[in-house]
């Protein structure tokens, strides 16, 4: 059998040498002659067989002390050869050794330590758990087993921006909500932002409610951003947030450049003139809404124009809120005016808007050229008949007017404010002890009970009616701070 080079120098550090095996021969030979008994010829001599290794190929060091006393006493002139074999040996062992280790390294083996592998968790619990401990507040059980809805309505439960921030954390990976409701839970600008980075990772949920947070310029600063880039949003409320003309360049940068968002509601902020001209021509350039409320706000004279100005152009939107602000005689015309040149708009809300008879006629003008408007919501103005008969007689007058819906109803509240006047009260007085007990939200049985029994003029109709004007969200309950404030309106 021919051995290579290599594999002759590799091997013979485990083999005994010539003068060792030589030796072996002769002590067997003495042993056998002597009649010693010795060991059969097919074990190996203990030296030798500790020179070779051990069955788990892991190789021996040899040295002097391998040899036994009584063959070096017995062999005195072959102790000559072990120095030259010893030296041998010890400079070729690091090289075994280090062999020997890095071949311990290398082997793979079925003993390795596996990872651990955590489960998926679509719905976000556990990183929900972390989040609080991390936040420091206590997980809300509520959102724990609704997590996995489509839909997580979370009204009045008063989280803060902290508690906030776990949900948002918790959300960014759930793939399970689609509808997200946190109204009323004082979020403010902080917890805005939370759930405005979360919206920019998550794509799943696709309606937003963020109503009454008190969110401010922070919140509209954050939630503007995230509009630019978020593209599954298609309804989005932020009623009630305290949003100013500071914040008015923000949204209408949103409005312009956002085409996927189909329903946004803005009602109930501050917004006032220096808004209204801003949002204008955002509206003109939109071409992705279809809902916009801009009710409960201050928009008067050339921001009513303004807006009106960016109706016209707009070739998208077909619902329009412009109730309870302060658009007059001037805000009507210019509505006016975009309503004849506007070919898909089907419903205006302007009820409200200190519009008296002057308004009306000059807006019935106009509307005879419409043929696309469906709905017409214009109650609760001081039109007096002759206005509601202008703008009956410029419908009749147009053959293909697509008018199903006039509103020409009176103010409910005007019988209250009366009430009032006469009796000298306050309007805090009808409802005092009421908010004690419900914290300023009442069911609506319990308005229309104590409508009922304060002894002012109201027909259950009317008592309906006015609900469905406080009530706009069909939430079940009615804030009495909006009641009062409608009262002072």
């Amino acid at each position: 059998m021919v051995l290579s080079k290599r594999f002759s120098k590799d091997m013979s550090p485990m083999l005994p040498s010539v003068e060792e095996a030589k030796d072996a021969e002769e002590e067997e030979g003495s042993h056998s002659l002597g009649d010693i008994p010795s060991r059969p010829p097919s074990r190996p001599l203990p030296h030798l067989s500790q020179s070779q290794g051990s069955a788990d190929n892991k190789t021996g060091m040899r040295s002097t002390t391998a040899r036994s006393v009584t063959e070096e006493d017995e062999n005195p002139e072959k102790n000559e050869d072990v120095p030259a074999e010893e030296e041998t040996v010890t400079e070729e062992q690091p090289e075994d050794s280090d062999k020997s280790k890095e071949t311990v390294d290398d082997w793979d083996t079925d003993l390795e330590i596996e990872e651990v592998k955590h489960s998926y968790d679509p719905s976000g619990k556990a990183r929900y758990l972390s989040a609080c401990q991390v936040f420091g507040v206590v997980p809300v059980s509520y959102f724990l087993r609704h997590m996995g809805d489509s839909e997580l309505i979370m009204r009045h439960h008063g989280l803060g921006a902290e508690a906030a921030k776990a949900i948002a954390v918790s959300l960014v990976t759930n793939t399970s909500i689609v509808n997200l409701d946190l109204s009323d839970n004082w979020l403010e600008g902080e917890g805005a932002m939370a759930i405005a980075d979360m919206l920019k990772e998550n794509c799943y949920i696709s309606e937003l409610h963020l109503c009454d947070n008190k969110l401010a310029l922070r919140g509209a600063k954050a939630l503007s951003l995230m509009l630019l880039e978020n593209i599954t949003l298609q309804k989005v409320n932020l009623s009630g947030n305290e949003f100013d003309d500071r914040t008015a360049s923000y949204f209408s940068e949103a409005i312009m450049n956002n085409q996927k968002v189909e329903s946004l509601d803005l009602s109930h902020n501050m917004f006032g003139d220096g808004s209204g001209e801003m949002f204008g021509p955002a509206l003109a350039e939109n071409t992705g809404m279809l809902e916009l409320n801009l009710s409960w706000n201050y928009f008067h004279g050339k921001a009513a124009i303004a807006i009106a100005k960016g109706l016209g152009a707009n070739i998208f939107l077909r619902v329009l809120d412009l109730s309870y602000n302060g658009f007059g005689n001037d805000g009507a015309a210019a509505l006016g005016e975009a309503l004849k040149v506007n070919n898909v708009l089907e419903e205006i809300n302007i009820s409200n808007n200190r519009i008296a008879l002057q308004g009306a006629v000059r807006f019935a003008l106009c509307v005879k050229e419409n043929k696309t408007l469906r709905v017409l919501k214009m109650g609760r103005n001081p039109i007096q008949s002759d206005g509601c008969f202008a703008i009956l007689k410029s419908i009749q007058a147009n053959s293909e007017s697509a008018i199903e819906s006039l509103d020409f109803s009176v103010d409910p509240m005007n019988n209250i404010k009366e009430y009032i006047k006469k009796n000298n009260l306050q309007a805090s007085e009808l409802f005092g002890k009421m908010d004690e007990k419900k914290n300023g939200l009442v069911s609506h049985e319990d308005f229309e009970h104590n409508l009922m029994n304060s002894g002012i003029p109201m027909s259950k109709e009317e008592i309906e009616q006015l609900i469905n004007v406080l009530d706009k969200d069909k939430s079940g309950v009615i804030d009495i701070s909006l009641f009062y404030k409608t009262l002072s309106y």
